[in-house]
């Protein structure tokens, strides 16, 4: 067999993107020259390595077996690539990355622009997913590094701490939720001074409007998926791209949002919300770092790893 490692890169490329198209697009290769190495490729093996559709591609059970190969191989070549970078000017690596909403939104940006900075010679191809997804795509080979919720299983895992948060609600000082009493307050408690929000659980919310996050939000997503266990559908009002939109709507009354308590404290200082503790317990949100084995990543992927489970004082 005389694959190269361009020939294994575009098929994992095609089986991932469900088509030679763009599988090609992501190997900045013809369409024509794409084919031609696949049909090779099956020439060689003598056997077909695609089922060819009118809806795209799927691997056969033998392009099943060259996926996982073609997967580890190209692991290692990453991890000699990342341990030779130390004697090449210029070589450069790329770490897969992948991150639930929360993750993404307010705990990355920090930490990644350091190590970016840190690292020129590495690039991060960052891919926002629901935790589930993450963890298969870890264990699949197809992310190195995920950061998930610490809810989620992560059998056969490799996993460290990433940081901790919880999800609450925010809602318009005029709104019947802000009328909530706190839990217990103490006498003439103010907010920063030993004040707690009030607290409700997520089903006593879904008789109101939403405002909320892009429906490609892994957190969106998230959300809509708890409503409907309980046999309820989100009144989502209007969906935006970002947190801070989501507070902003939520202010002028449009409806109430769901929001990571450090954007709901750095907003609150600016924008006229208030916070409602969820007590639910899925609102408490452990996020950790999950690979399949940090020994069999590249250096910089490794590095990486490292960079993030520092705490975040550290930074």
């Amino acid at each position: 067999m005389r694959f190269d490692l361009t020939d294994l890169r575009l098929f994992l490329h095609v089986v991932e993107a469900g088509s030679i198209t763009h599988g090609a697009e992501r190997m900045n290769l013809a369409i024509a020259a794409a084919s031609t190495r696949i049909r090779n490729m099956e020439a060689t093996l003598g056997t077909p390595l695609l089922h060819r559709e009118r809806q795209g591609v799927r691997p056969t059970e033998a392009g099943r077996t060259l996926l996982h190969h073609a997967r580890m191989l190209l692991q290692q070549a990453d991890r000699m690539r990342g341990d030779l970078a130390e004697y090449a000017d210029g070589l450069r690596g790329q770490v897969r990355l992948m991150s639930n909403t929360n993750a993404l939104t307010e705990f990355l940006p920090e930490p990644l622009s350091a190590f970016l900075a840190a690292h020129p010679q590495v690039n991060i191809d960052l891919e926002e997913r629901l935790s589930d997804e993450i963890v298969a795509a870890v264990a699949e080979g197809t992310a190195d590094v995920g950061i998930v919720a610490g809810t989620v299983a992560v059998t056969g895992l490799e996993v460290l701490p990433f940081r901790v948060d919880r999800f609450v609600l925010v809602v318009a000082p005029n709104h019947p939720l802000a009328s909530l009493p706190p839990p217990f307050p103490p006498p003439q408690a103010e907010e920063g001074q030993g004040w707690r929000p009030p607290r409700l659980a997520f089903s006593e919310a879904l008789d109101f409007d939403f405002v909320g996050l892009d429906r490609t939000s892994a957190l969106q997503r998230f959300l809509s998926e708890k409503a409907e266990r309980l046999g309820r559908r989100l009144k989502l009002r209007v969906q935006l791209r970002s947190f801070d939109a989501v507070c902003r709507l939520v202010e002028c009354n449009v409806g109430i949002g769901v929001v990571p308590a450090t954007t709901a404290e750095r907003h609150a200082k600016t924008m006229s919300i208030h916070r409602i503790e969820l007590t639910d317990e899925w609102a408490v949100r452990k996020l950790t770092i999950c690979v399949r084995r940090q020994a069999d990543l590249p250096v910089y992927a490794r590095e990486l790893v490292r960079h993030l489970a520092a705490p975040a004082s550290a930074e």
